[in-house]
């Protein structure tokens, strides 16, 4: 269930019962012909699609993350590494004092890797009461990733793995066919200047879509793979 949809009087009353919660974390940034918010859309709907046979409370999605190398692409936004980390801790502090001991950050954007770094640092931080943080890349967990390998053993950003109806925009025609994929050790390596150069149209590489049919399969997986996790992946202590 959105949090959104509830009152603070509701999330008082399920934290009687339950003490798990999710907090999406995405981006906005290019996608080439897709919306600037694909990162966050993605994984704000897959926590949703997930939780809500649990009744588990998902927060509304951190729409900025960490990309300071789409930055020339117009709209693209990044916070640096600090800010970023900081939010994360405020954000995790005050769930803890509220009383959730379980707590799901379901990632949607690479750049945003570094908070498991931090999320290690804090649950060692000594505090009345233990608190379980997970942190899940959804795109790229397991399950999800073997679904789309299934259909092409190469994806990268902004091309068809990203392409499902909610993240594609209205009156944009995306073209048929696809761009050669960027070597990722070049991708990781270069300014942001050098990365508008490489990618004019901000896809790095392979097709630029796939059946709705092909790309629901890839979307099943996610959600099974995130509903898993908040059901199983907490330690019994």
């Amino acid at each position: 269930m959105r949090i959104f949809d509830s009152n603070w009087m509701q999330i008082a009353e399920y934290l009687e019962r339950d003490d798990r919660v999710v907090l999406p974390v995405g981006s906005t940034e290019q996608h080439g012909y897709l919306s600037l918010g694909t990162d966050a859309l993605l994984a704000e709907r897959v926590s949703v699609e997930a939780a809500e046979p649990l009744g588990v409370p998902v927060l509304p999605v951190l729409p900025f993350g960490m990309a300071p190398y789409f930055t020339e692409y117009p709209g693209s936004m990044s916070l640096r590494i600090t800010t970023y980390l900081e939010v994360i801790r405020d954000l995790l502090d005050c769930l803890a004092s509220q009383g959730f001991r379980r707590i799901a950050v379901v990632n949607g954007h690479g750049g945003n890797a570094p908070v498991a770094g931090l999320i290690r640092e804090w649950i060692c931080q000594p505090r009345d009461n233990r608190v379980q943080v997970l942190f899940h890349s959804w795109y790229n967990a397991p399950q999800t990733a073997a679904a789309a390998s299934r259909f092409d053993e190469d994806q990268f950003h902004g091309a068809w793995v990203e392409n499902f109806a909610w993240t594609r925009v209205a009156g944009v025609e995306i073209p048929s066919g696809g761009v050669p994929v960027l070597p990722r050790s070049v991708v990781n390596n270069v300014t942001a200047q050098e990365m508008k150069t490489l990618s004019a149209d901000g896809s790095l590489g392979g097709a630029y879509q796939r059946s709705d049919e092909d790309m629901q399969v890839v979307w099943d997986a996610g959600v099974a793979e995130v509903r898993e996790l908040l059901e199983k992946g907490w330690l019994n202590l």
